[in-house]
């Protein structure tokens, strides 16, 4: 399993926004110039959160972006769905069949049972973290997951 670029950048990009304490569109320029991404990458990955309604667009020469809703009614696994959808999902097995024209395991395969449990554990656990969550440094983030026994992270 691997967090594409698209996702982590997105989710950098909606905490931005999520930023904005008071509700003020934040331009995409600034979010880009935050990030360190390209206006067009950071435009193209809040059209996505927009398109899922995680984000709104405001025009205008004061326009920009602000969240649809609250911060603490937006979880991760939804903002992760809308920048590159499932971990794993059922067209795995198709795109891994080697050189094969179907998987040699597609009839029973011990692997895919794990797949998706991981697929669901992962699911579960950011279902129950939201974007307001994510607005602590690094220490108290580590710390609050560790209360919460979502994930659990060495060194704690």
């Amino acid at each position: 399993m691997q967090l594409l670029a698209s996702e982590e950048y997105g989710l950098r990009c909606l905490l931005r926004v999520a930023g904005a304490g008071d509700g003020a569109p934040v331009p995409v320029r600034e979010v880009a110039r935050a990030e360190g991404l390209s206006p067009d990458y950071a435009a193209k990955l809040l059209r996505q959160l927009r398109l899922a309604g995680l984000v709104r667009s405001v025009r205008g020469a004061e326009g920009g972006y602000r969240l649809a809703r609250p911060a603490a009614e937006i979880s991760v696994w939804s903002a992760l769905q809308a920048l590159g959808g499932e971990f794993y999902d059922d067209e795995f097995c198709t795109c891994h069949a080697g050189q094969r024209r179907r998987c040699a395991r597609s009839p029973d395969c011990s692997l895919r049972p794990l797949w998706r449990a991981l697929q669901d554990a992962t699911r579960e656990a950011l279902e129950r973290i939201h974007v307001g969550d994510l607005r602590r440094d690094e220490r108290a983030m580590t710390e609050w997951l560790a209360d919460r026994s979502l994930i659990h992270i060495e060194g704690v």
